[in-house]
C-alpha cells in the first residue's frame, strides 16, 4: 500500500506545469501567468501575452521577476549553483537609429529595486554603485553608449556584478554554424533569443544570442566568474528596463529558467509575434492634408483658407538641422501647459539668455526647469544649439541632466530636471536664508570637480564650460552639486588646438589670458574653479567692489593673508568657526593655485582630484597669483620651494600664451573687447542671476 502511494505521488508530481516547479519556470508568453510573475513600475502584460517592460515614455523603468526565490547556494558548503535561462526580447525605439536605454536579466536578492531610470537600467541609483553589499548580477542589452561608465558601443552586452560597469562587454554579435559573427541590431524590433549559462565547476558564465531558435555553437560572451560570494543562498530572478531622453519599448515574448540544468527550449515560432509597427509619424500629416483637401472641396473657399492659415500658423517646422540633435524634442503645447503659459507664478530666474520656468509634464507628473531663450539678440539661435550639441549626450551625475528641447519658430526652449535648492549662489551671498555649512560646502565643490574632470578627459570630445562660476551650481533635494547652464560650452578633440573665439563669461571668473589669445581651454575652466573654491570658503563674491580696497579681489585678499601665515582670517565668518582647518587651508591654497595668472602654474582637474580626495598633498609654498605683476620690483615673486612643484605639470597640456595683445573674433562677430554674458541659472533664483 506505501509503494501504491507514492508511486501515485510521484505520478501527480510529474504533470504539474514546470512553471510551478521550485527549481525551474517556463512561460511560452505570459498571458496566463498568474501571480508567478510580480510587475514594478511601468511593466505589464499586454493581451497577446507580451510583458512589456517600459513603453516609448521617456525616464521611465520597468520591472518584472519570478515572484518567489530560487535557491542559489548551497547551504552547507556556500557554493553556487549553476543555472541556465533561455529568454526572447525585442526592442522597439521611439526613433529607428536611436535607443534608450535597454534591458537586463537580474538576479537580485530583493523584487524592490531601489533604483533609477536612464543609464542605470533600473537596477542601481548613483549612490550605490559598485557596492559589495548589492549582491546584484545583471546581464544587460544596451543601446545607450554610457561614458560614465565606460560603454563599448550603442549597442552591446555586458556583464554586470554590483555595478553599471560592465566586467566584461562584447559588441551585440553572433556565431554561425561556419564561426563567423554577424551584427545583431538589439534594437532592431525584431525578436532576439538568449541563452544565458552559469557553470559552477569550472566558473564560468557564457552568454550567446541569436536571432533564430537554433542556439549557436560558440557564446559571444564568456567570462570566468565564482559567483559564491556574489549570491546570496536566496535570491530573485527577472527583468529589469528603463528609458532615458529618448525611450524604447523594451518587451518580453518568452522566458525559461532551471537550476542545475539546462532551462527548457524555447521556439520563436511558437511564442506571441510583436505588433504591426506603428505607421511612420509624417503619415498623419499626409493624411491631415488628403481630409482637408475633401473638406476644402465641400465646404466654402473662406472658411477653407481660414483652416490652412490656423493651420500653418501652429505647425513646428523642422528643419534638417534640428535631426542632427539628439535629445529628445517636446511639444510647445506640452511645455506650455507645463508651465501654465509660463506664467510670472512659475519663474524662478532670468538672465542675459532669457527665463526659466518651473514646470510640472503633463502625464509623468514629473518636475522640470523650462529655459526660454531670449531672442533680443542674433545669438539666440546659435547658443541654444550650442547648449543641445554640448550636453545632449553627457551622461554624468554632477551635471545637470537635459531632457529634452523644443523650437516654435522664434521660441527657443530647453528642459532640464529640476534642482530643488536652487542654485549655491543662494547659499554663499546677499543673506542667504539658510547657512550651509562646511561639509556641505566641501562635498559640493568636490561634486563640482569630478563632473569638470568628466567634461575634460571623460567625454569621446573636450568640452570647455566656459562659465564655470556658484550661480551655474545647481543643487538637488539632496544637496548634491551639479554643473548646469552650458550655452556656452565649446567641444573640440582630445589632443587638438582650440580655436579662437569670442570671450565670453563672468568678470572675476574670466582668465587673464582669455582676452588676449580668445581661446578657451581646460585651464582657463580650472581658473573659474579657483574663484568658485575661494567663494564656497569666504562666503563671498571673486570681486566686491563694496570691500575695502585691500579686500575687493578676492583672491589677492586670500593670497595676502596666506604670506601673513593668517590665511583662516578669509574663512566666512557665518561658519562660526566649525570646519576642519586641514580641510579648509588646503581648499584655500588649492583656490590660489586655481587662481594663477600663468596658465601652465594650474594644476588639471585631474590633479585637483587627487588634491581634494587626498591622494596628494599641496605645497607648503605658493607662487603669487599675479605672476609678473606681483612685487615691488616688478620681478615674478616666487616663493621657494615651487619650482619642483611647477615642474610636476609639464606633462599637462595648455597653450602657450600668445605674445600678441591683439584681440582675435570668431568669424561671426562680436565686439572688439572681451564680452560678458550672464549666465542663466536653471533653478528658484530670485530676480536676476548673476
Amino acid at each position: 500500500m506505501a509503494f501504491t502511494l507514492r508511486f501515485f505521488s510521484a505520478f501527480v508530481l510529474f504533470f504539474i506545469p514546470v512553471s510551478c516547479h521550485p527549481n525551474e519556470l517556463f512561460f511560452a508568453g505570459f498571458k496566463d501567468v498568474g501571480a508567478n510573475i510580480t510587475l514594478s513600475g511601468v511593466a505589464e502584460i499586454g493581451k497577446n501575452g507580451i510583458l512589456r517592460l517600459t513603453n516609448e515614455t521617456s525616464r521611465l523603468m520597468g520591472h518584472a521577476f519570478y515572484s518567489s526565490p530560487f535557491q542559489f547556494k548551497n547551504s552547507t558548503n556556500g557554493k553556487a549553483f549553476s543555472f541556465s535561462t533561455s529568454f526572447a526580447f525585442a526592442i522597439v525605439p521611439e526613433y529607428p537609429k536611436l535607443g534608450g536605454h535597454g534591458l537586463a536579466f537580474t538576479i537580485s536578492t530583493s523584487k524592490d529595486l531601489k533604483a533609477l531610470p536612464s543609464q542605470y537600467l533600473g537596477l542601481l541609483n548613483s549612490t550605490d554603485l559598485g557596492n559589495f553589499t548589492n549582491h546584484l548580477l545583471a546581464v544587460e542589452f544596451d543601446t545607450v553608449q554610457d561614458f560614465e561608465f565606460d560603454d563599448i558601443n550603442d549597442n552591446h552586452v555586458g556583464i554586470d556584478i554590483n555595478s553599471l560597469k560592465s566586467n566584461a562587454s562584447a559588441p551585440a554579435e553572433y556565431y554561425t554554424d561556419n564561426s563567423t559573427k554577424l551584427g545583431l541590431n538589439l534594437k532592431g524590433r525584431y525578436p532576439i533569443l538568449v541563452w544565458i549559462d552559469y557553470d559552477s565547476v569550472e566558473n564560468l558564465l557564457n552568454v550567446t544570442i541569436s536571432p533564430t531558435s537554433k542556439k549557436p555553437r560558440l557564446p559571444i560572451l564568456t567570462f570566468p566568474i565564482d559567483l559564491s560570494p556574489i549570491f546570496k543562498e536566496y535570491m530573485y530572478v527577472g527583468f529589469s528596463a528603463s528609458t532615458g531622453l529618448l525611450a524604447s519599448s523594451h518587451n518580453l515574448l518568452g522566458w525559461s529558467f532551471k537550476m542545475n540544468g539546462q532551462a527548457p527550449a524555447l521556439d520563436l515560432s511558437s511564442l506571441p509575434s510583436l505588433p504591426a509597427g506603428p505607421r511612420k509619424k509624417h503619415m498623419g500629416l499626409t493624411i491631415a492634408v488628403a481630409v482637408s483637401s475633401v473638406f476644402l472641396a465641400i465646404i466654402a473657399l473662406a472658411v477653407a483658407s481660414f483652416y490652412v492659415i490656423r493651420k500653418i500658423k501652429n505647425t513646428e517646422i523642422i528643419e534638417d538641422w534640428e535631426l542632427e540633435i539628439g535629445p529628445h524634442r517636446y511639444s510647445y503645447e506640452e511645455l506650455k501647459q507645463a508651465t501654465n503659459s509660463f506664467s510670472d507664478k512659475e519663474l524662478l530666474g532670468q538672465g542675459g539668455f532669457g527665463q526659466v520656468f518651473k514646470g510640472t509634464l503633463p502625464g509623468s507628473k514629473t518636475q522640470v526647469a523650462v529655459k526660454r531663450i531670449s531672442n533680443d539678440s542674433k545669438q539666440g539661435l546659435r547658443e541654444f544649439v550650442s547648449e543641445i550639441g554640448s550636453v545632449g549626450r553627457l551622461r554624468h551625475r554632477n551635471l545637470a541632466q537635459l531632457l529634452g528641447w523644443c523650437r516654435r519658430r522664434d521660441d527657443f526652449l530647453l528642459v532640464y530636471e529640476y534642482m530643488a535648492n536652487g542654485s549655491l549662489d543662494r547659499f554663499l551671498f546677499d543673506e542667504p536664508r539658510i547657512i550651509l555649512n562646511w561639509e556641505l560646502r566641501f562635498k559640493i565643490i568636490k561634486d563640482v570637480a569630478s563632473g569638470l574632470l568628466y567634461l575634460h578627459e571623460g567625454y569621446e570630445q573636450v568640452v570647455i564650460h566656459r562659465d564655470v562660476k556658484a550661480s551655474n551650481v545647481l543643487l538637488d533635494s539632496e544637496l548634491n552639486g551639479k554643473l548646469g547652464d552650458f550655452g556656452l560650452a565649446r567641444l573640440y578633440e582630445h589632443g587638438s588646438n582650440p580655436s579662437t573665439t569670442r570671450v565670453v563669461g563672468t568678470l572675476g571668473y574670466l582668465a587673464p589670458e582669455l582676452p588676449r589669445t580668445g581661446k578657451a581651454t581646460t585651464s582657463s575652466d580650472v581658473y573659474a574653479f579657483g574663484a568658485l573654491l575661494l567663494e564656497a570658503a569666504c562666503g563671498r563674491r571673486p570681486v566686491e567692489p563694496k570691500a575695502l580696497p585691500e579686500e575687493m579681489v578676492l583672491v589677492d585678499w586670500v593670497w595676502q593673508r596666506f604670506r601673513e601665515g593668517r590665511v583662516l582670517d578669509v574663512v566666512d565668518h557665518r561658519l562660526n568657526g566649525e570646519y576642519d582647518e586641514r580641510e579648509m587651508t588646503m581648499v584655500l591654497k588649492l583656490g590660489i593655485m586655481c587662481s594663477n595668472n600663468v596658465p601652465i602654474a594650474r594644476p588639471t582637474m585631474r590633479q585637483v582630484m587627487r588634491f581634494l580626495d587626498g591622494e596628494a598633498q599641496l605645497p607648503e609654498n605658493l607662487r603669487a597669483p599675479n605672476g609678473a605683476e606681483y612685487g615691488d620690483g616688478g620681478g615674478m615673486e616666487i616663493i621657494d620651494g615651487f619650482d619642483d612643484f611647477v615642474d610636476s605639470f609639464a606633462s599637462s597640456s595648455f597653450d602657450k600664451m600668445s605674445s600678441s595683445y591683439s584681440f582675435m573674433e570668431h568669424r561671426d562677430g562680436g565686439n572688439s573687447f572681451a564680452s560678458v554674458s550672464t549666465s542663466l541659472s536653471l533653478l528658484h533664483v530670485r530676480g536676476e542671476t548673476r
